[in-house]
């Protein structure tokens, strides 16, 4: 059941009837692919009703066994980090970090495979459990590798650890705002830091460390925007339409972008021949797209254009290449009605490539 769980918390549903026509959810693949895919099928649909958010406000600690979680102040979304050591030449150690949006969920985490370690496999049959088990549906680790299977992932094992956790979490009944650090956690330890979290919400007061906040539907972060919605709010066009794809939008405060970088762009052809490098000033570019659809997306700002005022702070940490997705993101500093200031960062995976403070004038256009 963790994994369907996790799916309705990796989409973001909060609303939802599961019915099941058998004793257990079935195990499929292992993974949680197989509900993405036919959740994404069916399609979702925004309601109207103000979505509650938990807030963690200060460090929760959970540390029992050389196990341990802690719930850390994020405000910025949701953010996994688990690190995965069990210290035995079956499986090695392993790690991932990132903050979860249904994006990554659908690409990063949802495949990922249930697995154990061949001893506790051997253990598990002669016991007379895991009947349902077989090579296709576990990942049975032996020196560090499956037994008659290939990964998905380099750290595949890791990255189902974190999909369970995202699933257990679900059980707090509300989209959380943290920063979740986990070591070698299993169910067992994340229900109870479950349990934690609901408790000193149940209990709270002024201080307390966790708060609850209401958003309503127009400022959910979960707004996204297909390439046809973007060209609705800024004029750029191919070829210097930066942004494939918004996943994540709140008007007037922050938006998370998507640009895959092909080597068919048609600035490799110069950029440089032999060794092609993403040019820094259209990762910019593409920053300062999203930060557009941001300002722009506003009912006040509809139909205006955003002009480079200052770029200010710019930073270009590493380079960006042919087959890297640059996840875009845009968080408005300032507002009013003639100009706006954001503040962008790109990011390729979980590595920071480049950050810049951009100010718009926004200005009526002459169509």
């Amino acid at each position: 059941v963790e994994h369907l769980m996790a799916t309705f918390h990796g989409l973001g549903i909060d609303n939802a009837i599961a019915e099941v026509t058998g004793e257990e959810i079935p195990g499929f693949d292992g993974s949680a692919k197989y509900f993405v895919e036919k959740i994404l099928e069916v399609g979702l649909l925004s309601q109207n009703d103000p979505r509650e958010y938990l807030y963690v406000t200060e460090p929760i600690y959970l540390d029992e066994g050389g196990q341990s979680l802690v719930a850390l102040p994020y405000r910025d979304g949701l953010k996994l980090s688990y690190s995965l050591s069990y210290q035995h030449r079956d499986l090695h150690d392993q790690f991932f970090s990132s903050v979860v949006t249904p994006e990554v969920f659908e690409r990063e985490l949802a495949p990922a495979r249930t697995f154990c370690l061949k001893e506790e496999a051997m253990l598990l049959k002669a016991q007379g459990f895991g009947l349902g088990a077989d090579w296709d549906n576990t990942l049975v680790f032996e020196n560090d590798l499956p037994i008659k299977n290939t990964l998905r992932f380099p750290n595949e094992a890791c990255r189902h650890k974190v999909a369970d956790l995202l699933g257990d979490l679900y059980l707090t009944g509300h989209p959380l705002r943290a920063h979740i650090v986990a070591c070698r956690s299993g169910h067992k330890q994340n229900m109870k830091l479950v349990a934690k979290l609901c408790a000193t919400l149940k209990h709270s007061h002024k201080g307390n460390k966790v708060s609850m906040s209401k958003q309503q539907p127009n400022q959910q972060s979960r707004r996204e925007l297909d390439i046809n919605e973007i060209q609705k709010i800024i004029p750029h066009r191919y070829p210097f339409l930066l942004v494939d794809r918004i996943i994540d939008l709140v008007p007037g405060e922050k938006a998370v972008g998507i640009k895959n970088v092909s080597i068919n762009e048609y600035y490799f052809c110069g950029h440089f021949p032999g060794h092609p490098v993403m040019p820094g000033v259209l990762i910019l570019e593409a920053l300062a797209q999203v930060g557009g659809v941001v300002l722009l997306s506003q009912p006040e700002n509809r139909g205006k254009l955003a002009y480079f005022m200052t770029i200010e702070g710019v930073k270009f940490r590493q380079p960006v290449h042919p087959g890297d997705q640059l996840r875009l993101e845009a968080e408005v500093i300032k507002i009013r009605s003639k100009t706006g200031q954001c503040l962008g960062k790109a990011y390729v995976g979980d590595k920071l490539v480049c950050e810049a403070e951009v100010k718009f004038a926004l200005v009526e256009s002459t169509k």
